[in-house]
């Protein structure tokens, strides 16, 4: 069995969870590779016991890896899921982070929910992606091509609200005066589209959400939609530019860059373990359903 394992900073916890991590696996003696930046930085603090293999960028990410181990919050499993691409390897997310919504495993459970991956006994969680194509194609370089949690069109370096104009499968939706429009996955649900009035979707269900930053229009909310639209938003802005978002990557693109977004053709395999389902991080984690009375 192999097993590629990342991660973004080499801060107290990840130590702590790298080491808990390789005393876990090398129980089982597979074959473990490291993304290489993660690699330089833990060895830079001399906490790995043995020299390992690495791969540079999902091209030179094997296919016959087992698991994809990300380790950090839910910023570092959306990193993961674009070194992952198409190639159908299962994301296994630790949490170093805050809340880990989609990272939940946490550092104490490690020992025992890790070797549940060699018994067979886990379940998969098949998540759906964001896809975009701008015109003209020079306006958006993204390092990240895919989004798991949500693609956000949002205002630049004003205070003036710009306006969204949206199509659904070519057809004229609305023009949005507002801050900016989010766009998301049900696995991105529970993110910024929450934060700003978007429902909860149980994250393998069929559609997505587009969701309005501050809105100026009293009569617009958050909308649901089938995941085969395709969505297309020309933005209009006092600035020259306006910021468009993939998951954790921004760019500022100009202002009659028009954007186009789809479901991508490949999904993401999140890892569940015995006792672990949406529901329960719902009420652990956003604390659903809290009340006294219960």
């Amino acid at each position: 069995m192999k097993f590629a394992i990342y991660g973004q900073t080499n801060k107290t916890i990840v130590q702590q969870i790298v080491q808990r991590l390789l005393n876990v696996l090398e129980t089982y003696n597979p074959t473990i590779i490291f993304e290489s930046n993660f690699y330089n930085l833990l060895n830079e603090i001399n906490i790995l016991p043995t020299t390992y293999e690495t791969f540079g960028d999902e091209n030179e990410l094997p296919t016959d890896v087992n698991f994809f181990i990300s380790i950090g919050g839910d910023g570092t499993m959306l990193r993961a899921a674009n070194f992952i691409k198409d190639k159908n390897i299962p994301i296994v997310g630790i949490n170093a982070g805050r809340l880990g919504f989609l990272a939940n495993i946490q550092e104490d459970t490690i020992e025992e929910h890790l070797p549940h991956l060699f018994k067979n006994t886990y379940k998969l969680s098949r998540r759906a992606l964001l896809t975009i194509a701008c015109d003209p194609v020079a306006n958006s370089n993204f390092d990240i091509n895919f989004a798991l949690n949500d693609i956000t069109v949002s205002r630049k370096n004003t205070t003036s609200m710009i306006t969204v104009e949206t199509y659904l499968d070519n057809e004229y939706l609305a023009t949005y005066w507002a801050d900016g429009l989010i766009i998301s996955t049900p696995s991105g649900s529970t993110g910024y589209s929450l934060s700003c009035g978007g429902p909860i979707i149980e994250p393998e269900t069929g559609c997505f959400v587009i969701t309005p930053l501050a809105p100026h229009n009293l009569n617009v909310r958050p909308l649901v939609i089938r995941d085969n639209l395709t969505i297309k938003l020309k933005v209009n802005a006092r600035e020259s530019q306006f910021l468009l978002s993939v998951d954790s990557s921004t760019q500022a693109v100009n202002n009659e860059t028009e954007v186009t977004i789809s479901k991508a053709p490949f999904t993401i395999n999140l890892v569940e373990f015995p006792q672990q389902s949406f529901i329960k991080t719902l009420r652990n984690k956003l604390l659903w359903g809290e009340d006294k009375r219960n």
